[in-house]
């Protein structure tokens, strides 16, 4: 029978985060995945620590970032992959009103490091931007898809991964250890993403899932090397190819791309890029989402070696580590979760 610290049920950026805590710590562990939830591959993978619709702070922008750069630092070497590019962003005013209310925001103590109180003009002939542009400091891209891809294939090299799916009926728990076929381990942490929906143990959580579709486009004469915050972002990926997203559709829980999407995102990109374009790609995922906008983190009422590692939403290039930090600290150290993450909020 193989024997491991822990099984971990998915393996998109929370699952990754966490794996990456266990084999900090010589933890060995035993992931499954079955391809199923899309959310992380699909993910456009801004990181930024501002909320660029209200001009807010991000919640504990700074702490997520302190930890989770040099998570992907980590990864990088350990893989010889490059997935974190820093990259400019710039929010697109829509009038004067808005450059008055950035610069009112960037006064506060909270957002005076991650604002620009410089206004930056438009100087492209092929986007519309007549009030500017305000740049945000301290953001990147997280090539998500690489780094998912990529680190499959590290476990897989390690023998860690089963590209499978977990089968719930075939857990055992006992108080000490649980039993998953030949597999004993001490715990099992589940990082589904959407896919917890169909878990008997952690169903009842209040996961909501907001359905993401981005397109990818082909633009020659667009030349533009930083994102743009507008109606929706585009972002630059180098030779002219740009990731435009994203809609946001609470009722649609499938992971297939639609023409209303599409449709959508084609409508906001006109209204401030004045250029021609192809659509070269077109995807959609379900993002784990929680109606107060906090991760759901906890451990199993009744069975105290099953965790749930879950309700990233729309940023979980940069919640993940932190998250994973806290469940780890959780079960090896016995340290209270953040209150304002732990599960018991709801079932308490």
């Amino acid at each position: 029978m193989k024997e491991v610290d822990y099984i971990v049920v998915g393996c998109g950026l929370a699952s990754i985060a966490f794996c990456e805590k266990l084999r900090a710590n010589n933890r060995s562990f035993l992931v499954f995945d079955n391809n199923s939830q899309q959310s992380s591959l699909v993910a456009a993978g801004l990181y930024n620590p501002v909320i660029l619709k209200r001009f807010t702070y991000v919640w504990k922008s700074k702490e997520q970032l302190d930890i989770a750069l040099p998570v992907y630092e980590t990864i990088e070497k350990e893989l010889d992959i490059k997935i974190d590019y820093k990259l400019q962003i710039l929010r697109r005013f829509a009038s004067v009103e808005e450059q008055n209310l950035w610069f009112m925001a960037s006064d506060k103590p909270s957002l005076e490091s991650y604002l620009s109180t410089n206004l930056v003009k438009n100087t492209n002939p092929h986007v519309d931007a007549p009030f500017g542009f305000g740049e945000v400091f301290q953001t990147g891209r997280l090539d998500t898809e690489t780094l998912i891809t990529n680190y499959k294939t590290f476990l897989g090299t390690k023998g860690s991964l089963k590209e499978e799916a977990f089968i719930y009926g075939k857990l055992n728990i006992n108080s000490y250890s649980l039993t998953y076929d030949s597999i004993k381990a001490k715990q099992v942490v589940f990082a589904e993403g959407f896919g917890v929906k169909k878990n008997p143990f952690f169903n009842n959580i209040p996961l909501n899932g907001t359905k993401g579709e981005v397109i990818t486009i082909k633009a020659p004469n667009l030349k533009i090397d930083y994102a743009i915050k507008s109606s929706v972002f585009i972002i630059p990926l180098g030779k002219d190819i740009y990731v435009v997203g994203s809609t946001y559709n609470w009722s649609d829980k499938t992971n297939a791309p639609t023409e209303d999407g599409k449709n959508e995102l084609l409508t906001k990109l006109r209204t401030f890029i004045k250029c021609d374009f192809e659509i070269v790609d077109h995807v959609a995922g379900i993002r784990p989402t929680v109606a107060d906008r906090r991760p759901l983190i906890g451990v199993h009422e009744d069975f105290k070696n099953l965790f749930v590692l879950n309700g990233l939403g729309s940023r979980g290039v940069m919640i993940a580590p932190y998250v994973a930090n806290q469940l780890y600290n959780l079960i090896e150290h016995k340290r209270e979760l953040d209150a304002e993450i732990d599960i018991k909020r709801f079932t308490s």
